[in-house]
């Protein structure tokens, strides 16, 4: 086929494009999904019911702690303890122990004082240091709770009637709220401090930005409308909906991110059909003509990024992290859902507003297009002087600042680790620790065939970093032997969150196995955290060559080529190396203690996925452009074209992200950070500068091997002819 033959095959909109713009047909988009927002608003806001936060729905599957876990059910309820914590380093009074005794009569009481309906009342135990130099000055209470079906959502409630519980504060006594529930009760109270203003952050970011971008009162509530009352409203429906009915996990941090996806990925996509449709509007005096040309030349972008990111949020499913794995199809319906929206309500509404919309920069037709001798068209031919160079040194600095990786330190986090600032239970568990450095409320859990409960309990208080004094069956239990398990605690030694009580795990299990017939099951804490850390480790090494085997795909499918591709995707991965090794160093100053060993797997999803989509909004309307002026030529035309709408969508979504940076839970703010900062990176410099200057200097071989590598192009395709050619129209 010719290039102009290929030209005039492109240029016609099909039935889609004319259909979501058409003088009747754009009130019949408009009025399906009014019809669509009303029916589901109702079940958008019951997502957080629906949320699965309890460790079972984050553990991998396979893992023997989760195998302990389920099991671990038939002898006791899901136990969270609680410690109540006091602490008077001159010794406790008599009317300290006084007070500790009422509070532990108070959460014994059943029916229990105010919001204490989860405790597991017949296992409060008091305890008092009694021996060493801290004899008499510390005691705690023991209070095991069982989270229930809707635990999460009430752990907040249940800590603060805990503290409610541990009476006045008197001078000189220290009282804290800590153990496992205490640490959960503060976690899940920043979550839900922070769900219902992450989505007015998240909008607020978003106006300001369509404000400056736009320069219009009127325009910037299009894209809102469109994604927040639509897409957001209608991707939390059917999220919902399958969470309730069809077993799909949501947990905490996929909802949050699905605020900040849809929000971000949604107004990139209003930003380039926008942009697509004002240049348009020049062209054509109809406007439901100029919109219909809009949605054909902007939308196979639109849906290569779109699937792009719903491929890369897919390809999650393989991960043995059940966090991981219900993350995927949660973000990829949202993205899906986003494109819907923009594909059909956004240009239905932009063409029953009509051209006042983009008032006071009302584009008129015949007008010329103010891209092709602005910023961007300046940078574009000062980029052709030297290319090569060019891009040489933008991928050395790049480099270089990808070195800084080496001081990433991902591991997995202790809980003190998480928080921005420290809350109650951590400095409780500090000052706890002290103490009481065995009774930490998180001792192992071991099961395994009945018959051989002593020969284990005999094993365990050999293996060092087990307390022998702390190995044994609770009393609290149903019995010590149910559905022919045994089961047995054995308390640690160090803190159940350290690496040397990771290390304890290991040994634990290996000396397991040599007590035959036992098939025992090690879980708790340390070993939670151990397996946690194994597998997401696994899931880096699998996911990230599925995504990037994905993502090339999908480019070459888009872009004809195979050789456009491979760079494209270079470029994103040396960019994602550069924020890494720049957030490194950020950390470092924030007093962050590494990063969360999953951040590394999340930053690297969310930039490849996203951060591709700039190449592929700048790379599909370079090729059409390649078609009718030559590849280096086509190179300047769609730099100056789209620079700007990419720049703006670029700022929008690292606004979006960086809202997730200001949240006092530490991985979320650790990815929040980093795929800002990458975000800019790919817009800023990744594509406006390097890209451009691989494409300046490549020319025609970027489509290898596509007929249009070997095709003939105006003046050779030589650099000086594209610098010298003549801009005044950018689409012919």
């Amino acid at each position: 086929m010719s290039g102009n033959a290929l030209t005039n095959a492109e240029s016609e909109p099909g039935v889609f494009a004319r259909f979501v713009s058409g003088r009747r047909s754009k009130w019949v988009v408009f009025g399906v999904w009014l019809l669509v927002i009303f029916s589901l608003a109702g079940f958008a806001s019951k997502l957080n019911d629906a949320q699965k936060n309890d460790t079972s729905s984050w553990l991998p599957k396979s893992a023997e702690s989760t195998k302990e876990l389920k099991i671990e059910g038939d002898f006791h309820p899901n136990w969270y303890p609680a410690i109540l914590l006091y602490v008077r380093p001159t010794g406790l009074t008599d009317a300290d122990k006084a007070q500790i005794q009422h509070a532990a009569d108070l959460v014994k009481q059943d029916p229990p004082a105010k919001n204490l309906d989860m405790i597991v009342h017949s296992a409060v135990q008091v305890q008092y240091v009694q021996d060493g130099a801290n004899a008499g000055k510390a005691a705690q209470i023991l209070v095991p709770v069982n989270p229930g079906t809707n635990g999460w959502n009430n752990f907040p409630d249940t800590v603060k009637a805990m503290k409610d519980a541990l009476g006045p504060p008197s001078a000189g006594l220290q009282t804290f709220v800590t153990g496992p529930m205490g640490e959960a009760g503060d976690e899940a109270d920043a979550f839900k401090k922070i769900n219902g203003s992450l989505t007015a952050f998240t909008a607020i970011a978003v106006i300001v930005i369509l404000l400056i971008a736009y320069r219009s009162p009127i325009l910037w509530l299009l894209p809102l409308i469109t994604v927040g009352g639509g897409a957001l409203t209608v991707a939390e429906s059917v999220i919902y909906l399958l969470a309730k009915h069809a077993g799909l996990t949501v947990n905490g941090q996929a909802a949050f991110i699905l605020i900040v996806l849809v929000f971000g990925a949604g107004t990139d996509y209003a930003l380039l059909l926008i942009a697509r449709y004002r240049e348009e509007l020049r062209r054509y005096e109809d406007r439901h003509e100029a919109m219909a040309h809009a949605v054909h030349r902007a939308g196979p972008a639109l849906v290569a990024s779109s699937a792009t990111v719903a491929v890369s949020m897919l390809i999650l499913l393989v991960a043995e992290m059940n966090s991981t794995k219900g993350m995927g199809p949660v973000l990829a319906i949202g993205v899906l859902i986003a494109l819907a929206a923009m594909l059909t309500l956004m240009p239905a509404l932009l063409v029953i507003f009509g051209r006042w919309v983009f008032w006071p920069a009302r584009p008129t037709f015949g007008s010329e297009e103010p891209t092709q001798h602005g910023l961007w068209a300046r940078m574009g031919k000062r980029i052709a002087v030297r290319p090569r160079a060019v891009w040489v040194v933008t991928a050395v600095i790049l480099a270089a600042l990808a070195a800084g990786v080496g001081q990433l330190n991902a591991h997995q986090q202790t809980v003190a680790d998480q928080f921005v600032t420290k809350p109650d239970s951590v400095k409780g568990a500090e000052v706890q620790a002290q103490y009481f450095p065995t009774a930490n409320g998180q001792p192992l859990a071991i099961i395994g065939d009945a018959g051989h409960m002593d020969a284990v309990a005999a094993k365990l208080k050999t293996v060092p970093g087990i307390d022998p004094a702390g190995v044994g069956t609770p009393k609290t239990i149903k019995s010590a032997v149910v559905k022919d398990y045994f089961y047995l605690e054995a308390a640690l030694t160090d803190a159940p969150d350290s690496k040397a009580a990771r290390n304890t795990v290991d040994r634990v299990r290996d000396a397991m196995k040599t007590v035959p017939g036992a098939n025992a099951l090690v879980g708790g804490g340390a070993a939670v955290t151990l397996d946690i850390s194994r597998a997401s480790s696994h899931d880096s090494k699998l996911i990230i060559p599925l995504i990037l085997l994905a993502v090339f795909i999908i480019l070459g499918l888009l872009l004809r080529a195979f050789l456009a591709p491979l760079l494209l995707i270079l470029t994103v991965i040396l960019s994602f190396g550069a924020s890494l090794g720049i957030s490194a160093l950020a950390f470092k100053g924030f007093g962050w203690n590494g990063v969360d060993i999953g951040m590394p797997l999340y930053g690297f999803v969310f930039l490849v996925a996203l951060g591709i989509d700039y190449n592929i909004f700048l790379m599909t309307r370079i090729r059409e452009e390649s078609v009718r002026r030559g590849t280096r030529r086509g190179a300047l035309v769609g730099l100056s074209a789209t620079g700007g709408v990419i720049t703006w969508a670029g700022l929008v979504l690292a606004a979006t992200f960086g809202v997730l940076a200001t949240l006092p839970i530490v991985p979320f703010a650790e990815i929040g950070f980093s795929v800002a900062l990458g975000v800019l990176l790919d817009t800023m410099i990744v594509r406006s500068v390097l890209v451009t200057a691989l494409t300046l200097d490549i020319g025609k071989r970027m489509w290898w091997p596509s007929k249009l590598a070997a095709s003939d192009e105006p003046g050779g395709g030589t650099l000086e002819a594209a610098r010298a050619a003549d801009d005044s129209v950018l689409v012919s």
